[in-house]
């Protein structure tokens, strides 16, 4: 028993110290960004961990200023909430057909949108569909392709919560006369808070964090989001550390605030969708 007990004791340490190393190597680099946002540009450009001489606050108000970070920040926000939307709109609607459709085409469809995760976007042939439907450069293009870049993720994690949920429910709502339709928006939907809430907050994240997407299919600056901008001013401030992790934090903020609100919701709902399949 006391070997079991020291071998347990043991695992545990190295488990520990395991996770303590990690830890560092990730906050590093953070530290280095937040530290850096507040020194002058030579203290900034000595990639140090020391406190800065003297707190330059107004690094951030320049940054808001010369970077047009407000109107990036507006950017993102559209492209990534619209984008989350329509996933969770267009990927419950198929899964709940997947789900219940008891058929080799239901489970041909499950496989093909999974599928569809591991295809790789061409962007050349992309570029030239949009314009030939005339909406290239337009936030509704990036949208699109967003969305549809997503839907194979949705249909994967609503299809597994959708099977948890009772056929019972569908059969008392036909009986009530209620059509496909009507069983899918009345009942099932609001059965699927938890998964709406992990979908949309993974899906939000990702897309504010993408700037490959924004860099092809937004040629005009005005429209460029929060990442992209960072890009831009890079060019402009290279030789600007301070401001440069001024302009980064900004950017990682708000995700950060996000994910730090929703992480149990984003927990609860990967575990119901991936265990019940």
């Amino acid at each position: 028993m006391n070997e079991a007990l020291l071998r347990r004791r043991a695992v545990r340490g190295v488990t520990v110290l395991f996770l303590l190393l990690v830890s560092v190597i990730v906050i590093t680099p953070l530290l280095f960004m937040v530290l850096g946002s507040f020194k002058n540009p030579l203290e900034a450009s000595s990639f140090s961990l020391s406190l800065p001489g003297h707190w330059l606050f107004r690094n951030y108000l320049d940054v808001v200023r010369e970077g047009s970070l407000g109107r990036a920040f507006v950017n993102s926000c559209l492209i990534a909430a619209a984008s989350s939307a329509l996933t969770v709109f267009f990927s419950s609607i198929a899964s709940f057909v997947v789900a219940r459709k008891r058929s080799r085409l239901a489970q041909f469809l499950y496989y093909f949108f999974f599928l569809g995760s591991l295809a790789p976007m061409q962007i050349i042939p992309t570029i030239q569909i949009l314009k030939v439907a005339h909406i290239y450069g337009s936030f509704a293009s990036v949208i699109l392709i967003y969305a549809a870049l997503n839907l194979s993720f949705g249909c994967f994690l609503y299809t597994g919560f959708i099977k948890s949920v009772p056929r019972a429910l569908d059969e008392a709502a036909l009986m009530e006369g209620a059509s496909l339709f009507g069983i899918f928006f009345m009942v099932i939907f609001p059965l699927l808070t938890p998964a709406n809430v992990t979908v949309s907050i993974l899906i939000f994240l990702s897309i504010w964090n993408d700037i490959n997407l924004p860099i092809y299919f937004l040629p005009d600056s005005t429209k460029w989001t929060m990442p992209l901008s960072v890009y831009g001013f890079f060019g402009r401030y290279s030789s600007s550390w301070n401001l440069v992790f001024a302009d980064l934090a900004l950017t990682a903020l708000p995700v950060v605030i996000l994910y730090l609100a929703a992480q149990k919701y984003v927990v609860s709902g990967l575990l119901v969708g991936a265990v019940k399949q």
